[in-house]
């Protein structure tokens, strides 16, 4: 999921979703899906003539993977081929301080 605001946040200037990328739901997560949303999104931001923006990449978190995923690296290039200006790259995964306990393993 790609969402434009503001730089306060307030604001929704863009979004969109693997399911408006493509068809089946086995390739909604996909780096090619991430382009297409990528690319949409930076037509509309441009349009509205924001040159620049900074890219915040958020993971699953808490008890599950720490990683992005596979479409945020493609996500980040089609952006800077859309002709975005690409200011700064974070990672905005919430990390457990302790947390909740993790799920038993299968063990196999």
């Amino acid at each position: 999921m790609i969402t434009i605001t503001d730089q306060t946040g307030a604001e929704t200037l863009a979004k969109s979703s693997g399911g408006t990328a493509v068809k089946q739901n086995r390739d909604e997560a996909s780096p090619y899906a991430a382009m297409q949303m990528a690319e949409g999104v930076a037509e509309e931001v441009l349009a509205q003539g924001i040159e620049g923006v900074h890219v915040e990449v958020r993971g699953p978190g808490g008890n599950l993977q720490q990683s992005p995923g596979p479409g945020a690296q493609a996500t980040i290039r089609a952006l800077a081929r859309a002709g975005l200006e690409i200011g700064r790259i974070e990672d905005v995964t919430p990390i457990p301080h302790d947390g909740t306990r993790a799920p038993k393993s299968s063990g196999f």
